[in-house]
C-alpha cells in the first residue's frame, strides 16, 4: 500500500507541482523552527554550549514531531477506512516531494533574464538558493540555478524517496524536517554556528547514502539526456569531496562533469564572502541555456530513482520475509530465488554507501 501512495504522490508532483495557494508542511515547519529558535535560546545558558544544547533539542523534537504526527494522522484514517489512509498517505507524499516545483523555478531564472534583465534574473534565482543573489552577474546567476538543480536532485525528490520507500511518509516527513532545519539554521556564521551545528550535521547523515546514489544515478543516464557521462564520472571521482559538506559536492560535481562547467567556488552569504573551492573544469563559459539543459538529466535521475526506489520497495519485502523466516527457523521454506534477490539488494546497499 505505501508503494503505491508513494507512486500516486510522485505522479502528482509531476502534474501540480506546488501551488502557491495550497499549504505546504514546509512552510509549517519553517514557522515551527522560527517560533522554537527563540524560546530554545531563552530556556539554555547563553554560552557556547548551552547554545549547542538547544539546536540539539531542535534538531530532535522537530524531526521526531513530523515524523509522529504524520504517523498518528495516517492512523486515524486508516481507523475509518484503508482507503482513506491511502489518499492521506499519497497527499503526503505528494507534498515532500518537489521535481516539478524545482524545475518551474529552475527554468523561470532564465525567462526572468529574457523578460526583466539581470534584476529580475537575481530576484527568480534568490528564491531558491541561500546566498546573497544582489552581486552575482549573468554567468553567477545561471550558475547558482544549475547548482540547484543539480543539488536538490538529491535534496528535493531523489533523498525523500529514499525515505519514503523505507518507512512511508512519517519518515519521508522526518527527512524533510531535517532538510529544513538545515536550510534555516544550519549555517556557519555567527548567529547559527552553535544553534545550527546538530541540524547540519544530522543533515549530512541522513543525506549520505541518498546524495551518493543521486550523483551514480545522475552519471548513469547521461548517455541517455545526451551529455557526457564520461566527463562526469571524470568529474565525480575527483571533485565529489571538494566541498565543507560530505554530500553537496556528490551531484555537482556529477553534473559540473556532464555540462563540462566549472561550477561552485566563491559566494556571498549575508554579507560575507565565503571561499569555496570549484567543482568541474572550465572547458567553455556557462551558458542561460544550460539550466535547460541541466533539467534532462535531473529529470531522468528522478525517474531511475523512482524505478529503483520500487524495486528497493519490494526487495526491502523479501528481505523482511527472509529475517522473519528465519527468526522462526523456517529458512528452508523461503524460495531460493527470494534468497538471491535479498542478498543482491542489500549488497548493493552496501556499495553505495561505500562509495
Amino acid at each position: 500500500m505505501t508503494i503505491l501512495a508513494v507512486a500516486a504522490g510522485f505522479a502528482a508532483d509531476l502534474a501540480f507541482g506546488d501551488p502557491r495557494w495550497l499549504p505546504h508542511p514546509v512552510v509549517a515547519m519553517g514557522r515551527a523552527i522560527t517560533w522554537a529558535e527563540g524560546r530554545l535560546r531563552g530556556a539554555f545558558p547563553q554560552t557556547s554550549a548551552g547554545t549547542r544544547a538547544a539546536g540539539l533539542v531542535l534538531a530532535v523534537a522537530l524531526p521526531l514531531a513530523c515524523g509522529l504526527l504524520t504517523w498518528g494522522i495516517l492512523h486515524l484514517c486508516g481507523m475509518v477506512h484503508p482507503g482513506l489512509r491511502f489518499v492521506a498517505e499519497a497527499w503526503a507524499s505528494y507534498q515532500i516531494l518537489a521535481a516539478c516545483e524545482l524545475s518551474r523555478q529552475s527554468l523561470a531564472v532564465a525567462r526572468a533574464f529574457s523578460k526583466g534583465g539581470l534584476v529580475a534574473a537575481r530576484e527568480a534565482v534568490g528564491l531558491i538558493v541561500g546566498r546573497d543573489t544582489s552581486v552575482l552577474d549573468e554567468q553567477g546567476v545561471a550558475r547558482a540555478a544549475v547548482e540547484t538543480v543539480a543539488e536538490n536532485a538529491s535534496d528535493g525528490v531523489i533523498a525523500p524517496l529514499f525515505y519514503l520507500m523505507i518507512g512511508g511518509a512519517p519518515l519521508g516527513m522526518a527527512y524533510k524536517a531535517v532538510n529544513t532545519l538545515d536550510s534555516m539554521v544550519g549555517y556557519k556564521n555567527e548567529r547559527y554556528i552553535d544553534f545550527g551545528c546538530a541540524s547540519a550535521r544530522l543533515d549530512d547523515a541522513v543525506n549520505w547514502i541518498p546524495s551518493r546514489l543521486s550523483a551514480l544515478l545522475m552519471i548513469a543516464v547521461c548517455p541517455i539526456v545526451g551529455l557526457d557521462a564520461c566527463g562526469a564520472a571524470r568529474i565525480w571521482r575527483r571533485d565529489r569531496r571538494r566541498h565543507a559538506s560530505p554530500n553537496a559536492a556528490q551531484t555537482e560535481s556529477a553534473c559540473a562533469g556532464a555540462l563540462g562547467l566549472r561550477l561552485a567556488g566563491p559566494a556571498v552569504y549575508f554579507g560575507k564572502l565565503v571561499e569555496k573551492p570549484t567543482i568541474g573544469d572550465a572547458s567553455r563559459e556557462i551558458e542561460w541555456g544550460d539550466i535547460s539543459e541541466a533539467i534532462p538529466a535531473f529529470f531522468a535521475s528522478v525517474f531511475m530513482a523512482f524505478s529503483y526506489s520500487i524495486s528497493y520497495g519490494i526487495a526491502g519485502g523479501f528481505i523482511t520475509y527472509c529475517i522473519v523466516k528465519t527468526c522462526k527457523k523456517q529458512a528452508k521454506d523461503v524460495h531460493p530465488v527470494i534468497w538471491v534477490v535479498a542478498v543482491l539488494f542489500i549488497l548493493d546497499f552496501i556499495i553505495t554507501a561505500v562509495l
